[in-house]
């Protein structure tokens, strides 16, 4: 052992020891060449200041310490390599999923494949045969490759059903998607589990039961077919100029459930398509508050091929570990650590996206606010109206702020839906014209009957309520759109203990799972040999007069299952049905050439780049309502 003698300008002698901050009175050496016995130092402050100085003999015992812990720590990291890679082979052999990469899991295959997630989801969950349910990791470390990074994907009905029905108390919407959205939908019921969403879901299907609120619907979108959507779709089929369908239908279906929830119409189907101040700022909440549940990739990784080579996952991993560590990965493993962190420090500080969604929220509440208010004053048969009369669990009313959420829940839920659906089934029939003429021929039957032969009168009014419950072949084939094209491709769950599910996979506590109702309308196991094609008739009776679903609910769960069920699920085939029938009996639909109709990866299965199309004034046949 090695002591340093000091001499400080107080003539006292101190002797320090390297690498413990003590001083003694005494020196000695076990060094085979002593060291000069003293180096006076002068210390004006503080004692740390020695270890600033610079002293041969420093530098040299420096360097000796260099010397014996070099290998000591290459030994140290070799283990902890090898011990982690051990450790990673036992966990990759337990995953059935895509292949799994030390450090990054499966984020490469993800990458890769980020144009087509929901296909490429949809193949693993092929390959595992009868029962489609695969496991992955996207944060292989210990500790958190179990919770956080651990992902069970299933499209089996029966483990669905399990988790949406037999099991629905430990697989809730969870922590982080309830942090995410609660400034935007506050403790409203798509954001709430437990006894609060329980209290809310047993009052609103008093409602949503009721035939005042079916009729109210079909006067709202009624309405605003006869008074703006034909309009527009006239003088663009007089002037021969496409239109975004898919932007209209949008536009169209927010105006009835503002109109239906609390009575305001924002009117952003007008003419000139121009922009609601509400709208803007609402649409601009809800993608903000979707980007804090979902990480969105940088813009850099567009230069990264789609081909799954050896080539591309080392640029992956280039992009990810080297070029792009802070901006990416980083905050990428720090939100899978902890969820939320990033935005939190945001809205903490009022920067970044977060900013923004202050600025937009206050828009959005200043409108809900107005709309309570004018509700408290004139009450009316919107949904806003009805909860006005309810109590809360202490039998009290419900208070301004509560009153605000439930009615932007119901929006966020209303708007987005129905019209996706819409777009996706123009699209199948424009490329069905067999479907077409079928629904044409039983609008024709329908409309015959209730306002006789002049097909004149046939355009005159969108469907009402009473013909839109006979248009059997048209909601069949809403369906069977529905199938292969959901509104909601994936759904999230949070599990809350362990779990098993029916074809024995294991679910640990804390793990997501997630179920995909797109892959299943593409199971072989499920919906047979033919399940790619477009097919009504999947959803009648044997007959054809009737619409029948699956005996096994869980085959179908567009409009989710269990007691989540959608409770405005007739009210959406009453939209769609109305507003389908009045597009086609007066227009013949065809696509704008070159224009693809691709899929936006997001919660909600929008078309990334519209749906353009043409409309030709549609001639219907005297003897028939079948196309011309």
């Amino acid at each position: 052992m090695v002591f340093i003698c000091l001499r400080v300008t107080t003539q006292t002698q101190f002797l320090y020891q390297p690498n413990s901050d003590s001083y003694c009175k005494k020196f000695r050496t076990t060094s085979p060449k002593p060291f000069p016995s003293y180096h006076r130092i002068n210390i004006y402050k503080t004692p740390f200041n020695l270890f600033q100085l610079q002293t041969p003999f420093l530098q040299t015992y420096q360097t000796m310490l260099q010397m014996d812990t070099l290998p000591l720590l290459l030994t140290l990291a070799a283990a902890l390599l090898s011990t982690y890679f051990l450790w990673f082979y036992f966990l990759a052999r337990t995953l059935t999923g895509p292949k799994v990469w030390p450090l990054i899991g499966s984020i490469p295959e993800l990458v890769v494949n980020r144009n087509r997630v929901h296909d490429w989801m949809t193949s693993h969950l092929r390959q595992r045969g009868p029962s489609p349910t695969y496991q992955t990791c996207t944060l292989p470390l210990p500790f958190f490759a179990r919770k956080q990074g651990f992902f069970t994907v299933t499209s089996c009905p029966r483990n669905i059903e399990h988790i949406l029905r037999t099991r629905f108390d430990n697989y809730p919407k969870g922590p982080r998607w309830q942090a995410a959205f609660h400034d935007l939908l506050g403790q409203g019921i798509f954001n709430s589990d437990g006894e609060k969403w329980l209290m809310q879901r047993k009052t609103a299907a008093l409602e949503f039961t009721t035939r005042t609120l079916r009729q109210a619907m079909a006067r709202w979108v009624n309405r605003t077919i006869k008074n703006r959507l034909w309009c527009i779709l006239d003088k663009a089929a007089k002037d021969n100029v496409s239109v975004d369908l898919q932007d209209l239908l949008l536009r169209l279906t927010f105006d009835n459930i503002c109109g239906l929830t609390f009575g305001k119409d924002p009117e952003t189907l007008s003419p000139d398509l121009r922009e609601n101040p509400f709208t803007v700022a609402f649409d601009t909440a809800t993608e903000i508050t979707l980007q804090r549940y979902i990480y969105t990739l940088d813009p850099k990784f567009r230069e990264i091929p789609t081909t799954i080579t050896m080539i591309s996952y080392i640029r992956i991993i280039y992009y990810i570990v080297i070029y792009d560590f802070l901006h990416f990965f980083y905050p990428c493993i720090i939100r899978l650590l902890y969820p939320g962190i990033i935005w939190r420090f945001e809205k903490l500080f009022g920067i970044g996206k977060e900013e923004k969604l202050e600025r937009s929220l206050k828009i959005v509440e200043t409108y809900m606010n107005d709309a309570v208010s004018a509700r408290e004053k004139s009450p009316s048969d919107d949904l806003l109206s009805r909860f006005m009369k309810k109590r809360d669990a202490a039998g009290k009313p419900l208070t301004a702020s509560a009153l605000r959420q439930i009615a932007l829940n119901f929006v966020l839920a209303g708007r987005d839906t129905s019209s996706v659906a819409l777009s996706w089934f123009f699209w199948l029939v424009m490329n069905h014209p067999a479907v077409e003429d079928k629904i044409l021929a039983e609008l024709g039957e329908v409309l015959t009957s209730t306002r006789g032969g002049d097909q004149r009168r046939w355009t005159e009014e969108a469907v009402d309520f009473e013909e839109a419950e006979r248009l059997v072949y048209l909601k069949a084939a809403l369906a069977e759109t529905l199938r292969l094209y959901p509104s909601v491709p994936e759904d999230f769950k949070y599990a809350v203990a362990d779990d098993v599910l029916p074809d024995g996979t294991a679910v640990p506590a804390g793990s997501t799972v997630t179920y995909s109702i797109y892959a299943m309308g593409r199971m072989k196991s499920v919906w047979g040999e033919d399940c790619m094609e477009f097919k009504p008739e999947r959803f009648l009776s044997a007959k054809g007069d009737r619409f029948e679903p699956p005996k096994d609910g869980y085959k179908f769960i567009s409009f989710n299952g269990g007691p989540r069920t959608c409770l405005g699920k007739d009210l959406a085939y009453l939209q769609m049905k109305s507003v389908a029938s009045a597009v086609l009996l007066r227009y013949r639909l065809s696509p704008v050439p070159g224009h693809r109709v691709q899929q936006k990866m997001s919660l909600t299965l929008f078309m990334k780049n519209g749906l353009r199309v043409f409309l030709q004034p549609r001639q219907l046949q005297p003897h028939a309502a079948t196309s011309s």
